[in-house]
């Protein structure tokens, strides 16, 4: 009975061993189906920085853009570095108006509200003016007299007389345009011809397309001469105010690329279009500003941002895309493309700047290099290296 049972024993260890072996072979040829359209190969060699028995990846320029995976020449660079500082949304100045009024008069009507946007020589708002009836009523005189003047002609009325008729007319008229009367409403007036209608009142009309994104007035208030009455900004471009120390400030030049982002998360690409000379008295600061496309309206005034602003260049240097670079044995490695074949590579790195990374050593100008899908490429070399073989 004990000998029986000894032999039971013994017999275990090996059915178990077969059963595993088989279980593997059947493991490595199912996960020969689930790898891309690529083969996996270890070499014999030392190129291309490869240690003695690694792999490559062998994939057709087909096989690749099915993949997408994309590549770039490794070239000399001049790299640009980066400073990150506070920045806060202003409106374009050189995109906005401010309209007011050129004499003093009560707000009778609105035709606009806060947010709205307008097109140019649109009505804002309506304003009345004993001034702007006086000049009204003027015009009218003037401008019978003129046509009777000019009826009669030359030859029956004195040159004096005549010029005095022409000269009163014109400066009636050029009255109104300079107290803010258009040139519409001007003509309508002279065509009814009408005491009556010389009542003071005029539009003020919209000197730009834009959005209203100010309208400090309330309805029968009274408002003098220059008072900001409504806003006009065009928002598909806005400035951010950057700013930097006096040091930070020595690293920038006018048309410099910038990249802004809001706490909300929106992004935006720009340049630097004007740089102050003066020193803020409070913050000791200068202040870089930075234009950026706002056409989506994700950017409005007075939003605080983070302005990330390129230095000025270095030196040529070898260079690629960050994401061109991935960790392989704790080393940093790109994946050199020869013809059909990807071969992992040590190199040496050095600065990143501007989202672009120095090479130092591992690979050569004028090397092609993929830059996407390289977790993909990674644990294609990962399996071989465990033994699953390559697969189709």
């Amino acid at each position: 009975m004990t000998s029986l049972l000894k032999n039971r024993a013994s017999a275990i260890p090996v059915f178990a061993l077969i059963v595993g072996v088989a279980f593997f072979s059947w493991r490595a040829i199912s996960a020969g189906d689930t790898s891309p359209a690529a083969e996996v190969h270890a070499d014999a060699g030392e190129e291309h920085g490869e240690e003695e028995g690694e792999s490559h990846v062998e994939m057709s320029a087909a096989e690749r853009k099915a993949q997408s995976i994309e590549s770039v020449t490794l070239q000399l660079r001049r790299l640009s570095g980066e400073i990150v500082v506070p920045g806060e949304i202003t409106a374009n100045r050189y995109r906005t108006s401010q309209v007011t009024p050129r004499i003093s008069a009560q707000i009778v009507a609105r035709s606009i509200v806060r947010g709205q946007d307008v097109e140019e020589g649109t009505p804002l708002l309506t304003l009345s003016s004993v001034e702007m009836a006086q000049a009204q009523g003027a015009l009218l005189i003037a401008d019978k007299e003129w046509r009777r003047v000019r009826n009669l002609g030359r030859d029956v009325v004195s040159e004096k007389r005549y010029l005095e008729a022409e000269v009163a007319r014109q400066q009636a008229y050029a009255k109104l345009l300079s107290y803010g009367m258009a040139e519409a409403e001007i003509a309508e007036l002279l065509k009814a011809g009408d005491a009556s209608k010389a009542t003071g009142q005029f539009i003020l009309f919209a000197p730009q397309a834009g959005t209203i994104v100010r309208d400090d007035f309330t309805l029968g208030e009274f408002t003098e001469p220059g008072a900001m009455l409504i806003e006009i900004s065009d928002e598909s471009t806005v400035w951010v105010e950057a700013r930097l120390s006096s040091e930070q400030a020595a690293q920038i030049d006018i048309g410099a690329a910038a990249r802004v982002k809001s706490t909300a998360g929106h992004s935006e690409s720009g340049s630097v279009i004007q740089l102050q000379h003066a020193l803020d008295e409070t913050t000791r600061t200068l202040m870089a500003r930075v234009e950026i496309d706002n056409t989506d309206d994700d950017f409005h005034a007075g939003q605080f941002v983070d302005a990330a602003i390129a230095t000025k260049e270095s030196e040529e240097v070898l260079a690629l895309p960050e994401e061109a670079v991935i960790l392989m044995d704790g080393s940093p490695t790109v994946f050199v493309i020869e013809g059909d074949e990807l071969h992992p590579t040590a190199i040496k790195t050095g600065a990143t700047r501007g989202g672009w990374i120095e090479i130092s050593a591992g690979v050569s100008a004028g090397d092609e290099i993929a830059v996407t899908q390289l977790f993909l490429l990674k644990s294609l070399i990962q399996k071989s290296k465990m033994g699953e073989g390559h697969g189709h």
